[in-house]
């Protein structure tokens, strides 16, 4: 049984940062881990995603350059620090594995339940 716990969600004003954490158990052997984010009414979209051994980060356009995704300490664990927040970066962030880097979410197999981050104008 794979497990995905994502942790770290708030609200906060523009222009301010949070951090998000994701910590993978249970047996996957899926390389990579990825976050999406879900608002109402679109289509999930790709934020970033990194291998499971920290390697290769890739980002999603609207979020490059603000976000940084990268390996949190020596479990299977990631962090995605978010800096320069908008209104528009609110949403469900959700963490999920896949077993190659992409940027769409069919390619992920497992997933979390996401963690609500509300930005304010």
């Amino acid at each position: 049984q794979v497990h995905l716990e994502e942790s770290g969600g708030g609200l906060v004003q523009a222009g301010g940062s949070l951090r998000l954490s994701c910590a993978a158990s249970g047996r996957a052997l899926n390389p990579i881990m990825a976050w999406f984010r879900q608002v109402p009414g679109k289509e999930r979209e790709f934020v970033a995603s990194i291998s499971r051994i920290g390697a290769a980060p890739s980002y999603g356009d609207s979020v490059k350059g603000r976000f940084t995704i990268s390996k949190d300490g020596a479990g299977n664990a990631i962090k995605l620090q978010m800096t320069n927040l908008g209104t528009e970066d609110t949403g469900v962030y959700c963490c999920a594995l896949g077993v190659k880097r992409s940027r769409a979410a069919e390619d992920y197999n497992y997933w979390g339940q996401g963690t609500q981050v509300t930005v304010t104008s």
